[in-house]
């Protein structure tokens, strides 16, 4: 894509997104919480149970639901909800990818999932979706639910999203699938690469246009002037956080670097090459495939289509080497 477009779309979109930024209120966001929660043992555990997953609601096999491993006080974001594509035969038999879609992605979610979930049953592979915490069916119903304690309920709903994501791998594994697999984007590129530094049953990880960590730069973009202030009051706070394993640049993954997939947009305004560099670096050089698009663009036009025929390609040796390994252990 051409960059001067593939930029303008990012931009458009920033500005969208940042229309509606809150006021900062003065509201006590517990950062100083958030920081030792997330440097503590509980933020993600070494154990993991698998999920109590239940598809009795749809006869059809296709929705499940279980209850989150890691409670909130939000009642509607206590379920997890998903969907599993089956292989059409002998599906516990064969591996599974699981894919994460990003913030608030609507267009990842209810359109690309399912096209991806269609070519990865051809090539004989399950599929399985999440919705990650606070989206969709799980945004509570009172918007002020989520004022105040910023900090603390984003680290909190990171340890809740990885704990649902090992859950749901602990079920795949314990069903029968041999192998399971994170393919990630956006957010959820940065959720897989921030479970990858925890759960070495990971077969492989595709990180698609991940964030890395807290962007500061972004501020700087956005012609709303409270919107742009109230970012930029922020930056200390980012910074602090940054230092914490929330930069994925901080940890190291506990899979092998041959099994991990980095996508990088080099037009991309939300999740900048810079830091993916850094991590590609960081993490001693893994695949990384750098793509002429933005943020997106990549979504819109790379990940459909043929970007999911050549990501398949790419895992497809690796759950299939990983599972012939499990079958023969």
């Amino acid at each position: 894509m051409i960059a001067p477009l593939a930029k303008f779309i990012d931009w458009s979109a920033l500005q969208v997104l940042t229309r509606r930024t809150p006021l900062d209120d003065g509201q006590n966001l517990q950062l100083e919480e958030a920081i030792h929660f997330l440097k503590g043992p509980n933020f993600i555990p070494r154990e993991s149970q698998p999920a109590r997953v239940d598809f009795s609601p749809d006869p059809l096999g296709l929705h499940f639901q279980f209850p989150t491993p890691r409670l909130c006080d939000i009642a509607e974001n206590n379920t997890v909800y998903g969907r599993l594509y089956r292989c059409a035969d002998c599906w516990q038999e064969r591996p599974a990818i699981v894919l994460l879609h990003g913030w608030n992605s609507t267009p990842s979610h209810r359109l690309r999932f399912p096209l991806i979930a269609r070519r990865s049953n051809q090539a004989v592979f399950n599929v399985a979706t999440l919705e990650l915490p606070y989206q969709f069916q799980r945004r509570p119903r009172r918007p002020e639910a989520l004022s105040g304690s910023y900090y603390l309920r984003l680290a909190e709903r990171t340890a809740q999203a990885v704990a649902e994501i090992r859950a749901l791998t602990g079920w795949l594994l314990g069903e029968g699938c041999p192998a399971v697999a994170l393919w990630g984007s956006s957010y959820g590129g940065w959720l897989a690469g921030l479970t990858a530094c925890h759960d070495a049953r990971l077969a492989a990880v595709v990180m698609a246009v991940p964030s890395v960590r807290s962007d500061r730069t972004r501020a700087g973009r956005v012609i709303w002037r409270r919107s742009r202030e109230l970012m930029q009051r922020q930056a200390g706070a980012l910074e602090r956080l940054n230092l914490t394993s929330l930069n994925l640049t901080t940890s190291q993954p506990i899979i092998p670097k041959e099994n991990i997939l980095l996508i990088e947009a080099i037009h991309d305004l939300f999740a900048t090459k810079e830091p993916i560099e850094e991590l590609w670096n960081v993490w001693g050089q893994p695949e990384i495939w750098r793509l002429p698009h933005g943020h997106f663009s990549f979504g819109l036009i790379g990940a459909p289509c043929l970007m999911a025929r050549r990501v398949l390609r790419w895992l497809e040796p690796r759950l299939n080497n990983a599972a012939t390994q499990t079958q023969n252990g």
